[in-house]
This record gives C-alpha cells, sequence and structure tokens, in this order.
C-alpha cells in the first residue's frame, strides 16, 4: 500500500471525528498518517482527547501535540479508528500485524464505534491469508503452542505457527507478551476459532476483531471505498 493511499483512507476517516470526541487511535503505518491528519487538524481547532492503542502511537502522537488520556482516565471512547490486516465483506478483521492487538482490542472494546482504515488490497472473500497473531504468555510457551496446534487441527486448520522474531530474539509486545503467527491460510469459521483460542490459558489475545468494525474505508488508485456506516 503507498503511503499516498494510506493518506487518503486515513482522511476519509477523519469525517467521522467530530469536536470534544473521545477517540481511540490505533497502530500501525496507516495510523500513523491519520494521526498526522489529526494533528493538523487539531492546530485548526479541531479539540479532540485520545487513547493510544501502542507505546509507538502515544510518541508519534506527543510528538505531534495531539492531547492523550489513558483509557483507565477515559475508559469510555466514541470511536476508534484503527488499520486492518484483513477484512472481510462481514467486516471481521484480521490485526496485530503490527504487534499491538491486545491494547487494540482492548481500546475497540471501550469504544461505541470502530472504523477501520486500509487499503483495497486488505479485502478478502475468507480470513487467514495474512498469518492471524495470537498473543501468548511467555512462560509455559511450548505447552500453550501444543494446545493450540491441537485445538486448531481439531477445527479442520492446518499451516505453520511460528513464534514470531524466533526463539532466539522473539518479538515483545507493549504488554510483554509473546506472539505466535498461525498461517492458516483460510479461517472458514472465524467465530468457532475465536472462542476456542481463548479457551487455551495461555492465550492472552488473538487478532480476529469480530463485531468491532461499523465502517470501513478502503482506498484504492481510483478514489475511497466506504464499507457501512456509524
Amino acid at each position: 500500500m503507498s503511503r499516498e493511499l494510506k493518506i487518503e483512507a486515513a482522511r476519509a476517516a477523519l469525517s467521522l471525528v467530530k469536536d470534544n470526541m473521545k477517540l481511540g487511535i490505533g497502530t500501525g503505518s496507516t495510523a500513523d498518517e491519520f494521526v498526522r491528519l489529526l494533528a493538523q487538524e487539531i492546530e485548526n481547532g479541531l479539540k479532540i482527547t485520545g487513547v493510544p492503542t501502542s507505546i509507538k502511537t502515544k510518541k508519534l502522537c506527543d510528538e505531534l501535540g495531539v492531547p492523550l488520556k489513558t483509557l483507565d482516565e477515559m475508559p469510555q471512547l466514541d470511536l476508534v479508528i484503527d488499520g486492518a490486516d484483513e477484512v472481510d465483506s462481514d467486516f471481521q478483521l484480521i490485526k496485530g500485524g503490527g504487534g499491538a492487538l491486545l491494547r487494540e482490542k482492548i481500546v475497540a472494546h471501550a469504544s461505541k464505534a470502530m472504523a477501520v482504515i486500509a487499503d483495497e488490497s486488505k479485502l478478502v472473500k475468507t480470513l487467514g491469508a495474512f498469518p492471524l497473531p495470537i498473543e501468548v504468555n511467555s512462560f509455559g510457551l511450548t505447552a500453550t503452542y501444543n494446545a493450540i496446534s491441537s485445538i486448531t487441527s481439531q477445527l479442520g486448520l492446518s499451516g505453520d505457527i511460528v513464534l514470531r522474531g524466533g526463539e532466539v530474539s522473539p518479538f515483545e509486545t507493549d504488554g510483554g507478551h509473546f506472539i505466535l503467527d498461525a498461517h492458516f491460510d483460510h479461517i472458514s469459521d472465524a467465530i468457532t476459532l475465536s472462542k476456542a483460542l481463548l479457551e487455551v490459558p495461555g492465550v492472552v489475545e488473538h487478532g480476529l476483531f469480530l463485531g468491532y468494525a461499523k465502517v470501513v474505508f478502503l482506498a484504492s488508485p481510483n478514489g475511497v471505498k466506504q464499507m457501512g456506516s456509524l
């Protein structure tokens, strides 16, 4: 996705932001473009208070003068705007490519609505071509891995499940957890998979965002397509 398309998707979503909104602010390269546009509007007089979904997003917001509070200080939000790695026609998402899925989902759950910004290549018929991130506790990693493998096999899913970053220097989330990337290729029943993964004690959260997105802005060279509405 070119930077220009990211900017256009972010600009379209910015139209949803109104004065005095309590706004969740996503993580990732497209969300970064949204932050930059949001900061310009704040300079022009827009009044909002944001809650960032990652340390990285907080740093960018601080640099650009976007006023922030923590989710504890402001636990109910009007809207969250965030990117996605995949989205289907039912607005089911895979998120977590940037490693912030737990905080992104907590913020999404605390928001009245979620708007997704992406490019048209992220729209898929069936989720799964993008590896599904599964955030796990570092304690008992092998046992958790085996449990995930067993459960997903019973659901007819196959493919490599890989520790992000590798065993020598695994990727660590803002919450101090690891991520297993599951290369399932094709997830025919995301709801059942979601419930099954959360039954594994070592699983903290996963990147299936189901029932959160209300509107999706998909950018292409021909413009921005809006799916759904608030």
